[in-house]
């Protein structure tokens, strides 16, 4: 494994230990938008285990998603404040909300995968790797769908003398 293992762990340090300016960082992302265009990722070794290469083809955004709040705002529209209640399911995580508001934003990409990058007191911050599917020299299939089987080359037949 040699240099990765110890790069995952620093992050998982930094995470833990939340140093100065790990938090000063965080402060500038909530200044910012919910959903942003990063160069590069915050985390390089996870964005690589998900699938991230250096590429054109490959886009990092950062969202930016509130914590908590099961429950969503949701105009009255003349109904009981008690019977219009409109609830988020529970088996509905943040990274997938990060990961829908990401392909909603980039609607031509394709989500490769998503990791956490940090919080604070209200929110919670995910990197989202997208991917271009027109720029790619692979063509874009499903997972389920195996790769096209080449047939071998037909030998000319012999002629007889």
């Amino acid at each position: 494994m040699g240099m990765y293992k110890y790069v995952r762990e620093s992050f998982a340090a930094t995470y833990k230990h939340r140093p100065p300016e790990y938090r000063a960082k965080i402060a500038a992302w909530r200044k910012r938008t919910a959903v942003e265009r990063v160069e590069k990722p915050y985390n390089p070794i996870r964005a690589r285990a998900l699938g991230y290469r250096a590429k054109k083809e490959f886009v990092t955004v950062r969202v930016r998603v509130k914590k908590g709040k099961r429950r969503l705002a949701k105009r009255a529209s003349g109904r009981k404040p008690g019977k219009n209640i409109k609830y988020r399911p529970l088996s509905f995580s943040l990274q997938r909300l990060a990961e829908q508001r990401a392909a909603k934003d980039y609607c031509n990409l394709r989500v490769v995968g998503s990791y956490y990058v940090g919080e604070e007191g209200m929110n919670k911050y995910f990197e989202v790797i997208l991917r271009n599917p027109f720029l790619s020299s692979k063509p874009d299939r499903p997972l389920n769908q195996a790769a096209p089987v080449k047939k071998p080359a037909e030998k000319p037949a012999e002629r007889a003398p």
